[in-house]
């Protein structure tokens, strides 16, 4: 004979279970989330900036150096650089539980000390969802050739 299954039991059992984030919205959170930094970048914007990255946050750069959290934003901030409004190309969203990577192309334009610089590069920014709430905590860029 089967034990009766009770509305307590079944209520405890569904408790634990959490449903899972919708993908798609976590997907136009996080592109949300990035054209917000790329903006909070580009108006130099220290708040913006710091409020989307881990405390840990790293960066590998096209040449193999290594900035952490504070060089990047002190050397986003310097006074020498001016960052022209840049758009992503190919952009991506891969989501791995709480893990995201999110990459695509830049074409960017500004000027440092007066003098005009232009970069196309790929990228790829790590996100980590930790309390409910994604941050970056690694990028690595690499220069395209012309």
């Amino acid at each position: 004979m089967r034990a009766p299954c009770t509305g307590l039991l079944l209520a405890g059992l569904l408790a634990g279970c959490a449903a899972p984030p919708d993908r798609g919205a976590t997907i136009a959170q996080l592109t949300r989330q990035a054209d917000a930094w790329d903006r909070a970048i580009v108006a130099k914007d220290r708040a913006g900036i710091a409020a989307n990255m881990c405390d840990d946050f790293r960066q590998i750069g096209p040449g193999g150096e290594v900035e952490d959290r504070e060089s990047f934003i002190r050397d986003l901030l310097a006074p020498e650089l001016q960052i022209d409004p840049y758009t992503v190309e190919d952009f991506e969203v891969r989501l791995y539980g709480d893990t995201a990577l999110l990459s695509g192309t830049t074409r960017m334009t500004g000027r440092y000390a007066d003098k005009p610089f232009a970069s196309h590069y790929r990228y790829i920014d790590v996100y980590v969802r930790s309390d409910g709430r994604w941050k970056v905590c690694s990028v690595q860029t690499t220069r395209i050739a012309k």
